[in-house]
């Protein structure tokens, strides 16, 4: 049997940002694989480096950072790229932002928002080829149709996130990587968004860096845990080996705080 490559290889990934005292090291020697139809959790509190990850992987992170390394996606070294380079790769590589409320904008229908990727990277749809993917995004995503007339300040803060999810699938994406997408949201309402990731996984064939603070939200979404502490990876395993029995004394921090 020939072995399959993992989607997403990352070796020795190091993210430095400049301040008025010197260079900060983000991100340290981070190296990772993600399998192609799995769900990899990155996990760490605030400022552990774990949204500079994700972000340095779609090449997010702002022009004055320094990124080293390599990620491999699809067999082919993405870091090194130009934007003109990687722009193509967009269509294949997607981003669902934490806040559903400030990754939206305000002034435009959601019908705008969501068809935004269609617009950039589906050039050759009609415009009435872009209204039926809209229509059928927004009915994936468990939105009603008359959504696609309304403004993100008509929603929920859950609503919301199903309309940023929407967008992040508008282009057929291979790759997502979730930036905490639930952490914004009432506990109640979390479950239902994770719930709503683990099915369109399944139905569409995604992969996932799913980044969170709280391995709470991880547990039953992750095929494997990563656990992220000043920029260094101090613990990886299964996610059952991660919750039945943690190695490391952050890990069990971070798990006492989500039993809490």
């Amino acid at each position: 049997m020939i072995a399959v490559p993992p989607l997403l290889e990352v070796r020795n990934l190091h993210v430095t940002f400049p301040t008025p005292d010197g260079p900060i090291l983000a991100v340290d020697d981070v190296s990772f694989t993600v399998e192609q139809g799995t769900t990899v959790g990155l996990v760490g509190e605030s400022g552990s480096g774990k949204t500079t990850v994700g972000r340095a992987l779609l090449k997010l992170t702002p022009s004055t950072a320094t990124v080293s390394g390599e990620a491999l996606y699809a067999g082919r070294e993405v870091l090194s790229l130009r934007e003109k380079e990687f722009r193509p790769l967009r269509r294949e590589v997607q981003m669902i932002f934490q806040d559903p409320f400030n990754s939206l904008n305000p002034r435009q229908r959601v019908e705008s928002i969501v068809a935004e990727p269609l617009e950039i990277h589906c050039r050759e749809m009609s415009k009435s080829d872009r209204r039926a993917r809209v229509a059928e995004l927004l009915a994936q995503v468990g939105l009603p149709a008359d959504a696609a007339t309304r403004y993100p300040h008509e929603f929920s803060g859950g609503q919301r996130q199903r309309v940023g999810i929407a967008r992040a699938l508008a282009a057929r994406p291979k790759f997502i990587v979730c930036d905490e997408p639930v952490s914004a949201l009432d506990v109640s309402v979390q479950a239902q968004i994770v719930n709503l990731l683990q099915d369109l996984q399944e139905q569409l064939g995604l992969t996932y860096l799913f980044i969170a603070h709280d391995l709470a939200v991880v547990e039953h979404l992750s095929d494997q845990v990563l656990v992220l502490y000043r920029g260094k990876i101090v613990e990886a395993a299964s996610a059952e080996a991660i919750y039945r029995a943690p190695q490391h004394e952050y890990t069990r921090r971070l798990l006492a705080a989500a039993t809490a």
